[in-house]
């Protein structure tokens, strides 16, 4: 599984910091952390990235077994 984060070229380099880290799961705390920042920082930067219309697209490599086996086979050669 891959992100793609479309209309990032928008962003500022410490708003897509902040919106990797908050689209992979992290909290705004633990994001103010790793960036050595307070939450309120973290909050702005968030609000920022939102208002600039970015948007996280999650690519799947596989079927997630919802076919058979032959069909994820099939998938992955395309």
């Amino acid at each position: 599984m891959k992100l793609e984060i479309r209309g990032a070229e928008k962003l500022s380099f410490r708003e897509k910091q902040a919106v990797i880290l908050k689209e992979t799961g992290h909290s705004n705390e633990a994001i103010a952390k790793r960036m050595g920042v307070n939450t309120a920082t973290v909050a702005t930067l968030l609000s920022r990235a939102r208002s600039k219309g970015y948007e996280v697209v999650i690519i799947i490599s596989t079927t997630l077994g919802i076919y058979g086996a032959e069909n994820e086979e099939n998938e992955e050669e395309v």
